[in-house]
């Protein structure tokens, strides 16, 4: 039966850490999944949350700080002395000990570094902090079985064995040569098949998907897709093997990467939580909330130029904001089916290509639109001239809003620019203007005024 965390079960937690029932406590959470752990810690607040993990064992703790919300984390780390923050790291995967130190200030970071006891694990997170983040050397953990394709199956075993007591999982068991060159990968089912005595080059499988520690996250997570791998190994440019990235990882990755796609679309530009101060909420929402103004004060200076145009032919006003609607409407739908086909790297074939495809999209998507405008005229009693010129300005507002939305996140991608930039305001406010400007001046050509 799944555990659940109730009310009363909390409110337990917290009068056991108030009158310090220790032994109570460690009954209560000894055989509790670490992720549970954090749920609880999430729900005690900082004082009682820093009482738990310093009382509990750090191998379960370890796990349950990498499962709390970063913020609420560094808060409990701030209450932690570098020997107990050392102390939590040397039971965590080089990976996320790495991840533990990138979020301490650097002075501390050296300190707990050196207060490690594992000389070993020390080195590899320091190495991992030397690559790039979002990178496979930023994402990678140190733990993973290799063998050496000199050694027998049975000499092959006892080492495996050995090191598997370091790894949480053993997804993969990878072969080296005597340089550490990944070779390939060794197979359960060959290795328990084959004979003590065999040679490990004789049953090895050379074939492995692999990449180097500069690939990018993205990439990481399209291969990873594409061939349905649970874990990658990672070489260097010499082709040593120094790592590997699982399952569990990318998903992280994915899941960070698209709550900040999803924060730039809304128009945020810096990833926030919600129980942020106002300070950096304000500085993630104004920049684009002072855009959407200079672009509304665009469209105002725009309307201010049909002065005349707008005092004898009054409904033009009345069906602005319909124009800017559709404008804006057409090119986020646009732009984030662009986004999305980049980010899954599905877009395919010429620019001309898209842009008859485009086209031809917008041309159906106007027309259909402009009917039921005119349908709309006829039923409200208004001049067909004027029903139609609604119709044809519209029709070529959405096809100038779906070419923006489209090609804009192309050419920013050209250019090493996250696209995803472009789903939300920056899209929006330039179609508005874009939009307005369109619709009165086929108004004015129409129309003639």
């Amino acid at each position: 039966m799944q555990f659940k965390i109730s009310a009363e079960y909390i409110e337990q937690i917290k009068h056991l850490i108030e009158i310090e029932g220790d032994a109570q406590l460690h009954t209560m959470l000894s055989e509790i999944h670490f992720a549970d752990v954090a749920e609880i810690l999430s729900e005690l607040g900082l004082t009682k949350a820093t009482y738990l993990i310093k009382l509990l064992d750090s191998e379960k703790t370890s796990e349950a700080l990498m499962e709390l919300e970063e913020d609420f984390r560094e808060r409990i780390l701030d209450n932690l002395s570098v020997k107990e923050i050392a102390e939590e790291l040397e039971e965590m995967d080089t990976d996320d000990a790495a991840d533990i130190v990138a979020e301490l200030p650097e002075e501390i970071a050296e300190e707990v570094i050196a207060e490690i006891e594992d000389e070993k694990h020390a080195e590899d997170i320091k190495e991992l902090l030397s690559y790039q983040e979002n990178t496979a050397g930023g994402l990678m953990a140190k733990e993973l079985v290799k063998v050496k394709e000199t050694w027998t199956v049975a000499g092959c075993v006892r080492e495996m064995r050995r090191q598997a007591e370091n790894v949480t999982r053993v997804h993969s068991i990878y072969v080296i040569d005597k340089e550490g060159k990944l070779k390939g990968r060794l197979s359960l089912k060959d290795l328990l098949t084959a004979a003590a005595k065999t040679s490990i080059a004789e049953v090895y499988i050379p074939k492995v998907d692999y990449i180097t520690v500069d690939t990018e996250g993205e990439e990481v997570a399209r291969i990873m897709q594409k061939y349905d791998l649970e874990a990658i190994p990672v070489v260097d440019h010499d082709g040593i093997l120094v790592g590997r990235i699982t399952i569990d990882d990318i998903v992280d990755f994915i899941k960070d990467e698209a709550e900040k796609d999803y924060q730039m679309a809304a128009g945020i530009s810096q990833d926030v939580e919600a129980d942020d101060n106002i300070w950096e909420l304000t500085r993630a929402r104004l920049p684009w909330l002072i855009l959407g103004l200079f672009g509304g004060l665009g469209s105002v200076f725009i309307m201010e130029g049909y002065e005349e145009a707008l005092a004898k032919y009054k409904e033009l006003f009345f069906f602005t904001p319909l124009i800017a609607a559709m404008a804006g409407n057409v090119g986020v739908q646009s732009s984030a089916i662009i986004v999305q086909g980049l980010a899954n790297n599905v877009v395919k074939g010429s620019l001309f290509q898209r842009l008859v495809k485009e086209i031809s999209l917008s041309l159906i998507s106007g027309i259909t639109l402009g009917v039921l405008v005119i349908i709309f005229g006829l039923l409200d009693g208004m001049d067909l001239i004027f029903s139609f010129t609604i119709a044809i300005s519209m029709l070529f507002v959405i096809i100038v809003a779906a070419l923006v939305g489209t090609f804009v996140p192309i050419i920013l991608n050209k250019r090493g620019i996250d696209p995803a930039i472009a789903t939300g305001p920056f899209i929006t406010t330039s179609n508005d203007i874009f939009g307005i400007f369109l619709f009165f001046s086929i108004a004015k050509l129409i129309l003639g005024f």
